[in-house]
């Protein structure tokens, strides 16, 4: 885990230092891409170190301003002899970049866990990052995020959105 954590760390400090303010002519651009009315929905597949299991999800990318929106995702992970699941509200920010495909974000984690006839739950705080594409209906994107709290992990999607 805590070679995953420091090579993230790594490459968001150098996606941090290589990624370029926008001027304003590239700044009109990106808004007028970046504009959308309304939201964009999706599914992704996914890994979490953290339970060493695949995951699959949905999300919701409801933006409030150009580079500002809520994020709500659900995601099932496929543990044996149980089940768990998990709930995210974060908020996603796009800091003004080149392109402006790279964004961050954080929120609340709430993860539900059962097994032999008992259950659980815990909330968490998560903190992300990740790249997507800007144009067209259908968007990919892929994303690591880390889930801090009891039982912290990381894990790894990769997904579309679509309007």
């Amino acid at each position: 885990m805590n070679r995953w954590v420091s090579r993230l760390l790594v490459v968001v400090l150098l996606v941090a230092l290589t990624a370029s303010t926008a001027d304003a002519q590239r700044r009109s651009r990106r808004r007028a891409i970046a504009t959308t009315s309304g939201p964009r929905y999706g599914a992704h597949l996914g890994y979490n170190f953290g339970v060493d299991e695949l995951l699959i999800g949905a999300q919701l990318t409801w933006p409030f301003t150009p580079d500002l929106a809520f994020y709500p995702t659900f995601d099932y992970y496929f543990v044996s002899g149980g089940s768990l699941w998990a709930l995210n509200f974060d908020l996603k920010y796009r800091p003004p970049t080149r392109y402006g495909a790279w964004y961050v974000g954080g929120g609340l984690n709430w993860s539900h866990a059962s097994a032999g006839g008992t259950s659980a739950s815990d909330t968490n705080l998560n903190l992300l990052t990740g790249l997507e594409g800007r144009r067209g209906r259908t968007r990919p994107y892929v994303e690591g995020k880390f889930i801090l709290g009891n039982g912290s992990s990381f894990q790894i999607v990769g997904g579309v959105s679509w309007r």
